[in-house]
């Protein structure tokens, strides 16, 4: 075994976490309240990998008796509930303090060395939704082309512009400036680009989102993989996750088919490592938004196209199917939710029927994977390879 496919599903969490009430979701459960409150939810091959059949989930998530490969879920270690966070704990850097938030907005101080650092006032500095606030202050930053700056819930410092007023390369360049200035205390997860078009009370954004991660605090699964010599392929925003550390390869995506295509393209293509795939449009398009239908839609979408995926493969591949975390769309909420994420598990060679049952830790993901591609590796997380293949291999904490 010389190869790994491994998809984030962004957001398909499975049910809330015991330290949910810290942050405000308790009852959270993005897939279980989706087929609860969408009729004819039906996603017949993610049922046939088992995942109703997960310790805990939904009882509208129908079970199967004969699951093909292996299925469970794990619970966050980390402490927050963003998308770095989860993927890199995945990847195996656990993380003890959590990205500083921002509920009041941004400093005065901070704000002023923005502006200083890109010659130009912001406007803006609240926490919003991104469809509200550009539709608000749209008009303003037209008329004099100074971005707008908000922030969410989440770690995030997300800045707003007009495609015709700044263009992407300056959009790009103006986040750049401000991940440098943002460490430390300042070090939120990420910085947003969210560039936009259109006319007054029109005004809509566009597919060119580019996120600026903080480079990970420590050596990842990517590292081990690719100091090995093996190939990391980044399909989606993985490399912009991992600011680029580990990987090797990379490709941007417009949706979560085109996502789907070149993951497939992938496989297909006989590279030896991991392909490590985001698909972000349940989160950005569907959970945000609260958008019950396209979210159900989405899921039933990726559903069938995963033979596609599975018929692409070779013998000897894995895929692992997962989450980051959870953004239940039928919850008041509009932020991301502190949820199980689902674990499954499929290849030729995995044994059927297979409960690999509640992990403690995202990363016992990534040290499975390091497991199975034979490579030792310094991160958190305890191998459950032993599980999917058998006797013949010892689990071991890697």
């Amino acid at each position: 075994m010389n190869r790994v496919i491994l998809i984030v599903l962004d957001s398909m969490g499975i049910g809330y976490l015991p330290d949910a009430y810290e942050y405000g979701d308790e009852g959270s459960d993005t897939l279980g309240n989706i087929a609860k409150s969408y009729r004819n939810f039906k996603i017949h091959n993610l049922t046939k990998l088992g995942i109703g059949n997960i310790e805990g989930i939904s009882s509208f998530i129908e079970k199967t008796d004969s699951p093909k490969g292996a299925y469970g879920r794990a619970s966050e270690a980390s402490k927050g509930k963003d998308t770095t966070t989860g993927h890199w704990e995945i990847a195996g850097l656990k993380l003890s303090n959590p990205f500083p938030t921002f509920p009041n907005g941004f400093p005065d101080e901070l704000i002023m060395s923005i502006e200083e650092a890109i010659g130009i006032k912001t406007i803006g500095n609240e926490v919003a939704s991104g469809t509200e606030i550009i539709n608000r202050l749209g008009d303003i930053h037209v008329k004099t082309g100074m971005p707008i700056i908000y922030t969410s819930a989440d770690s995030v410092l997300q800045i707003a512009a007009h495609e015709e007023v700044i263009c992407l390369n300056r959009q790009y360049k103006i986040c750049s400036i401000v991940r440098d200035i943002m460490q430390g205390a300042y070090g939120a997860g990420r910085i947003i680009a969210r560039p936009f078009i259109g006319a007054a009370g029109q005004y809509m954004r566009t597919k060119n989102r580019k996120d600026f991660s903080l480079k990970p605090s420590g050596k990842t699964m990517l590292d081990y993989i690719k100091e090995e010599g093996m190939e990391v392929v980044a399909v989606g925003k993985i490399e912009d996750i991992f600011a680029s550390q580990g990987i090797t390869m990379s490709v941007h995506i417009k949706d979560n088919m085109e996502g789907v295509d070149k993951t497939i393209e992938y496989i297909r293509g006989g590279n030896k490592g991991l392909i490590f795939t985001n698909l972000v449009d349940f989160d950005m398009l569907y959970g945000h938004r609260n958008d019950i239908n396209g979210y159900a839609n989405a899921i039933m979408e990726f559903d069938g196209r995963l033979p596609d995926i599975m018929e692409a493969m070779k013998d000897e591949d894995i895929l692992i199917i997962t989450a980051d975390h959870g953004c239940d769309p039928t919850t008041p909420s509009t932020d991301h939710s502190r949820e199980y994420i689902p674990i499954l598990i499929y290849g030729k060679s995995i044994k059927d029927k297979i409960n690999i049952g509640t992990r403690e830790c995202f990363c016992d993901i990534g040290a499975t994977i390091l497991d199975i591609l034979n490579i030792k590796g310094q991160i958190e997380g305890s191998s459950f390879k032993s599980l999917l293949f058998g006797s013949d291999f010892n689990e071991r904490t890697i």
